[in-house]
């Protein structure tokens, strides 16, 4: 069975073994997949062969990443035994690793590079201004291989503005209706046997609560899978947003961290929770809710596209991440939300986005939620009066 984003892989692959080798630079939401198809790239191209960093987890000092990078590598480093003194040596002996390391026998290795971003942080150390503009140019100079991932969209975009050819931007895209099977089938028990009718039916439900995110998928498969015949994939949603489940604390964590890369925390906060309430809206609209200047609005809104939680479509906002915006109604509040209006904002939430199902919706997940006829048609439940 092929895996989730398989034909994204083989176009990855495609040019890492172009001639000359392009780099893929994979940028992405959270949950959607990156490190996922980063230790997929691994497998294929072998791990003799090739170098997975997790850069978010290590970039701690240039000079403990430079030697945390070296020490797990397959690859030798013959760059002296003296370690390097200064911020600046470790970060210039970390460019020459990758550009000159070879696989045994001289040929070129892989590097992958998950969350190359958070390098940047590296520019509070004396002598390093420009950590990634530097590094940028040693790799598209290297004979190595390698591809770079990150979960900032539009700084990804900003960094390779002015970069060579040999950087492809490819953004990793949401799971089709077919690759939700791949992660469903191992994780919802029974899955197989399910009819081929309610199978569908579960995969375009799955696919549009979820917006295509990896991650997402995997939490609403598993959490069907431990709750057991008769699941379906509104009630999973609902136990993994109530306070403590899987999801909200990995919104959570989302949340938290894009806000903490941008400028404003407070004031970013407030524009999310108006959005949360009602979107799409315009400057204007956010200004006058925010009870701000329209200019001091459109910088917040700027940063919060710079570390892409809001998008901006014919000047209008809204949350990028829908399911982040159904976190922020119910979670960004003063006391953390009851049961009761979980189940009834993920019922909204799967009114919005389910699409009409051609056999009738579990009657139990939308139980007790006040809507219009035209909305109950929209189910495909037929109501006998």
């Amino acid at each position: 069975m092929m895996g989730p984003h398989a034909g994204f892989e083989r176009r990855v692959l495609g040019a890492l073994e172009a001639s000359p080798s392009r780099i893929p630079v994979v940028p992405g939401g959270c949950g959607s997949g990156r490190t996922w198809l980063l230790q997929r790239l691994r497998d294929r191209v072998g791990r003799a062969a090739a170098q997975y960093v997790d850069v978010e987890r290590c970039a701690t000092t240039p000079e403990r990443f430079f030697q945390s990078v070296v020490s797990s590598s397959p690859f030798p480093w013959h760059g002296g035994e003296r370690a390097p003194a200064t911020a600046r040596e470790a970060f210039d002996a970390l460019r020459g690793f990758f550009d000159t390391a070879c696989v045994p026998g001289g040929g070129p290795c892989t590097f992958l590079l998950d969350e190359v971003l958070e390098l940047r942080t590296f520019e509070s150390f004396p002598g390093l201004r420009h950590v990634l503009r530097d590094l940028i140019e040693t790799l598209s100079a290297s004979p190595n291989r390698f591809v770079l991932t990150t979960r900032y969209v539009a700084r990804a975009h900003r960094l390779l503005r002015d970069a060579t050819s040999r950087f492809e931007v490819m953004h990793l895209p949401p799971l089709a209706t077919a690759d939700v099977t791949d992660f469903l089938a191992p994780a919802f028990n029974g899955y197989e046997q399910t009819p081929t009718d309610h199978r569908d039916y579960l995969n375009r439900t799955v696919e549009a609560l979820t917006d295509g995110r990896a991650a997402y998928v995997r939490a609403i498969g598993d959490m069907m899978g431990q709750m057991g015949r008769g699941a379906d994939p509104i009630s999973a949603l609902t136990a993994l947003l109530s306070v403590g489940g899987s999801l909200d604390r990995w919104c959570h964590f989302c949340y938290e961290l894009r806000l903490h890369r941008a400028r404003g925390y407070g004031a970013l906060k407030a524009i999310l929770d108006i959005l949360a309430d009602d979107e799409p809206l315009t400057l204007t609209e956010i200004s006058l809710r925010l009870h701000r200047t329209p200019g001091s609005t459109k910088d917040y809104l700027s940063w919060l596209e710079d570390v892409d939680l809001v998008t901006s479509r014919q000047k209008r906002y809204a949350f990028t991440d829908p399911l982040l915006r159904l976190w922020v109604r119910l979670h960004c509040r003063p006391t953390p939300p009851p049961e009761d209006d979980v189940a009834r904002e993920v019922q909204r939430y799967a009114l919005l986005r389910v699409p009409h199902a051609e056999e009738p919706a579990p009657a139990l997940a939308y139980a007790g939620v006040d809507a219009s006829p035209e909305e109950r048609k929209g189910w495909g439940i037929i109501e006998i009066d």
